[in-house]
């Protein structure tokens, strides 16, 4: 409830509700021949890779047990370091026939026998692929891919440029590696994407890359108390998708139709009627009409001087940003349209509330150590309100405006006409030499997040790159030098 953020919501009471599992009716369908498990002549190293919070630690525990009940030698050395929820986590496991023979509780580099990717990005980490050896590991990797907690410390974070299960396949040799859309799986099978470690265990399991019986694993999940038929049954289903991938996906996602406007916009004049739909929700059909003649005029502009469209896509994209500031009347808007309220229903159940921490201009008070407004609580009644404030965003912009006065909502107006200029005279002078400078002008909006100081903060950061880029755009000699 600290960050800064206009609006928060909160659902106290009640629980998450379960998905469905479409995995009971074909359950005693699958038959399942016991693997050939490896040769322990020496010992056997596993790394587990994932995210924190996600139970990665208990399938390195899990195979421990199992192996201490087989009376082998086992070591299991957890390297999460200072890693909290949604953070990389590692699990080293070394089994052997006995303890003598283990002499280090960490893998060496190269030193994995077996991977298990519970976690793409993880997976692909420089750290983990140094326990690889293309003559040696196997590798059976979750497919889908999840940001870890570095996408929350920095906005500006992406996945990495190089292509991930390449990297991984590379390290392994392509022969050896299997890619799973494990997390996809296990939630259509079992209704709960916590079940995805397990079935990935399953999975490497079946493939014969475990040192162990299916007895002793199923053993260990008994003992280890938790959620034991639920964990019993993701271990079962890994190993069916590892004898017939193919039927166990028509079983957990059968076939659906994607709504047309649930995929991306796959070109210019999609980009701009989502946008200009938008907007018209937004404010009113004259607004719309305003973004969209100044995207028509650049692509005209753009067409007759280069021959693209990259000006005006930027264009689409970021003078819609810039139009649609969320403001009080856009909160209310997204709050009483029904979707939220929706969304809400369909992940919890149970007797629950919703509470809105809300910093109203006109009511909250400074925090004493921050300077901050301090967030308020206001119950399901707030929605009441809403309604109410959505039906005035005609005020927005106005004389009658009574937020609109704010220094953060001023400076939100200006950015607008600020923008249009800059545009205006970029379509002006305009040439193939100094085309792809535009682009970048019209894209600087990107960089502009957040609300309140965070907001003033990058706001500063993107005029000043604005002031560099139009000194570049109109100079001809740092054209040519930058090309």
């Amino acid at each position: 409830m600290n960050g800064f953020c206009p609006s928060f919501v909160t659902v106290e009471g009640g629980r998450l509700k379960k998905g469905k599992s479409g995995a009971a009716s074909t359950e005693e369908s699958f038959f399942l021949e016991e693997p050939e498990t490896p040769d322990l002549g020496k010992p056997y190293g596993i790394l587990v890779t994932g995210i924190g919070g996600t139970g990665v630690i208990t399938i390195g525990q899990i195979v421990g047990m199992a192996a201490h009940l087989e009376g082998k030698g086992v070591s299991v050395l957890d390297m999460s370091g200072l890693a909290q929820k949604y953070g990389a986590v590692m699990s080293h496991v070394q089994v052997a026939q006995s303890a003598e023979e283990l002499h280090a509780s960490r893998l060496d580099t190269g030193g994995a026998n077996l991977v298990i990717g519970c976690d793409l990005v993880v997976t692909a980490s420089t750290e983990s692929v140094a326990k690889m050896a293309p003559s040696r590991t196997r590798a059976v990797v979750n497919a889908t891919v999840t940001p870890t907690a570095e996408f929350v410390r920095n906005p500006n974070w992406k996945l990495p440029g190089s292509d991930l299960q390449a990297d991984i396949a590379d390290a392994c040799g392509g022969a050896n590696t299997a890619f799973v859309p494990a997390t996809e799986l296990a939630s259509g099978l079992l209704g709960d994407a916590i079940a995805t470690n397990m079935f990935m265990l399953g999975y490497a399991y079946q493939k014969g890359w475990i040192p162990l019986a299916a007895g002793s694993l199923e053993r260990a999940i008994e003992l280890n108390g938790v959620a034991v038929e639920f964990n019993r049954k993701s271990f079962l289903w890994g190993g069916r998708a590892a004898a017939d991938l193919e039927r166990v996906k028509r079983i957990a996602k059968p076939a659906d139709v994607i709504a047309i406007d649930e995929h991306f916009s796959r070109n210019l004049d999609e980009l701009t009627e989502r946008r200009v739909k938008f907007l018209a929700e937004y404010q009113d059909a004259a607004y719309a009409r305003k973004y969209r003649s100044l995207v028509e005029k650049t692509r005209q502009r753009e067409q007759q001087a280069v021959g693209s469209t990259k000006l005006t896509e930027a264009v689409a994209r970021y003078y819609a940003k810039l139009l649609a500031y969320k403001d009080e009347y856009e909160v209310a808007r997204l709050h009483a349209d029904g979707e939220f309220r929706k969304k809400i229903e369909s992940m919890f159940e149970g007797d629950y509330r919703v509470v809105y921490h809300l910093a109203p201009p006109l009511l909250a008070k400074a925090d004493p150590r921050t300077g901050e407004p301090r967030k308020m609580r206001f119950g399901g009644w707030a929605l009441s309100l809403f309604g109410i404030l959505k039906n005035l965003k005609g005020l927005r912009g106005t004389p009658f405006d009574p937020f609109g006065y704010t220094q953060e909502r001023r400076t939100e107006r200006a950015l607008i006409r600020e923008y249009e200029e800059t545009v205006e005279s970029l379509l002006k002078n305009l040439t193939p030499q100094n085309h792809a400078v535009a682009v970048q002008i019209a894209s600087i909006p990107e960089e502009i997040r957040g609300f309140g100081h965070i907001k003033v903060k990058s706001i500063v950061a993107a005029r000043k790159k604005r002031e560099q880029l139009l000194a570049t755009f109109g100079n001809p000699a740092v054209q040519k030098a930058a090309a």
